[in-house]
């Protein structure tokens, strides 16, 4: 028996409690990743839920045109920890990490997937704040006053010019970022954060793409508690970067000649 052919596109699904509303968004994707004809699969990374959120994923792929893999992390250890196992254990040139709600429907991934694929960058990141971005369902008026808020600290402490860093939708090229996620240490919110700081450091190309998307209600980040939370784990981000903690991976790479 010969053996199938390797993934073209991994999806990485971090889930915490998440069986109300799993099923449905990722039956969709694995269709639609079928209809597509190029070799994929599907992680769904369990992050210690008290429900039904694995027994769900189980069920899906028994009969899922696409492969499902669920993963189980044992104790709830952050939405960090579990794209990092995510990624580690996905076999695709390419990775998409998605939100479990999929609030960015998986139809917006070849438009991330194109300057990868065209070599123009080796991440690009979903984003809800360019002038070509699609918000069929926003959030509270609050919640977004304290997302821009949050977003303009993060400038300033970071460096970063995203405008949207936390977007629950990014495309990698897996090669290019192992080395990032094996030195990642952020557990929780903030993955994002580091992830692009070292990307820079690294010397990788980051593009930032408009997307469609679509508030869900039943979100499971607290919109103080967890804010607080990214700004310390940001800190420290910063910190480590400038102690020189995540080793080589901090050391930009030369580019030209020169004396």
């Amino acid at each position: 028996m010969t053996n199938p052919a390797p993934p073209r596109i991994s999806v990485v699904v971090p889930a915490y409690n998440e069986a109300a509303r799993l099923g449905p968004p990722l039956a969709a994707a694995a269709a639609w990743l079928a209809r597509q004809g190029s070799p994929s699969e599907i992680l769904v990374v369990d992050d210690g839920s008290r429900d039904r959120t694995a027994a769900v994923a189980e069920d899906l792929a028994r009969t899922s045109p696409v492969p499902i893999r669920v993963l189980r992390n044992g104790q709830n250890r952050g939405k960090g920890y579990s794209v990092k196992h995510g990624l580690l254990e996905a076999r695709g040139e390419f990775v998409l990490v998605s939100d479990a709600d999929f609030s960015t429907p998986i139809e917006d991934l070849p438009r991330l997937l194109a300057p990868l694929e065209a070599r123009v960058c080796d991440l690009a990141i979903g984003s809800r704040g360019l002038p070509d971005s699609r918000i069929e369902v926003r959030q509270a008026w609050w919640r977004e006053a304290m997302g821009r808020t949050f977003n303009r600290i993060l400038r300033v402490l970071t460096g970063l010019r995203f405008r949207d860093t936390q977007c629950g939708f990014k495309v990698l090229r897996r090669e290019a970022v192992l080395p990032l996620f094996r030195a990642a240490r952020i557990e929780r919110f903030a993955w994002d954060v580091e992830i692009l700081c070292l990307a820079r450091r690294a010397g990788l190309r980051v593009c930032e793409m408009p997307v469609l998307w679509r508030n869900s209600a039943d979100s499971r980040v607290h919109p103080v508690r967890d804010s607080v939370r990214m700004l310390r784990d940001t800190l420290r981000v910063v910190r480590w970067l400038r102690r020189g903690r995540y080793g080589a991976i901090g050391r930009p790479p030369v580019r030209g000649g020169g004396a």
